[in-house]
């Protein structure tokens, strides 16, 4: 199973590659066209990254919505039932007065 120790390794892979920018940058013989192939390798990894946690926090949004949902009906329920239970009651007493 996947876990975020997993998403540090994607991390791990963007700091490697920023620190290549780096290198390339400090080097003093600057290489535009490995410049442009290392900052679009780091864009696509840090959008598949973004993407990775948008689709998890969506998924966890619905499933605790679901479960709010899902308590909230039954609590609205077991209300209805002791209302029920209480008119009863109440219906009874008043009639045992009768």
């Amino acid at each position: 199973m996947a876990s975020l120790k997993d998403t540090e390794q994607l991390a791990q892979q963007l700091e490697e590659l920023a620190g290549q920018l780096r290198s390339e940058l400090s080097n003093g013989n600057v290489d535009f066209e490995k410049l442009v192939s290392i900052s679009d390798e780091i864009s696509e990894q840090a959008d598949g990254l973004a993407e990775t946690f948008n689709s998890v926090n969506d998924t966890l949004m619905e499933r605790l919505g679901q479960v709010k949902q899902s308590a909230g009906g039954s609590s609205r329920g077991a209300g209805r039932q002791s209302e029920s239970k209480s008119e009863k009651s109440e219906s009874k007493t008043s009639t045992a007065r009768s």
